[in-house]
């Protein structure tokens, strides 16, 4: 507890460890595999600063598990769409 004029403020901001925003995942992910799913990445991963900052832990917390979980959703659909890619150009030789 800070006491400030007349007021206690409870210090949680010292208490708490900030998430990890997976900023530098979205921004690979956008570049190098799936535009769409790692724009969604880069915007949760830009919440967990701000949100972290304004003591809303648990919420900086979510937006960091969605920035990872869509970075990790673009990464696996890039690969998804590369092996689509490579069957029909395999297929496209064989006829």
């Amino acid at each position: 507890m800070v006491k400030t004029t007349n007021n206690y403020v409870n210090n949680q901001n010292s208490n708490q460890i900030k998430p990890s925003n997976h900023l530098v995942w979205g921004i690979l992910t956008t570049l190098l595999c799936c535009l769409p799913f790692g724009i969604v990445s880069i915007v949760y991963a830009t919440k967990v600063d701000t949100l972290f900052s304004s003591n809303k832990f648990e919420e900086a917390a979510k937006a960091s598990k969605n920035a990872a979980t869509w970075a990790i959703v673009a990464a696996c659909s890039s690969l998804v769409l590369f092996v689509f890619y490579f069957i029909i150009i395999i297929a496209a030789e064989g006829l």
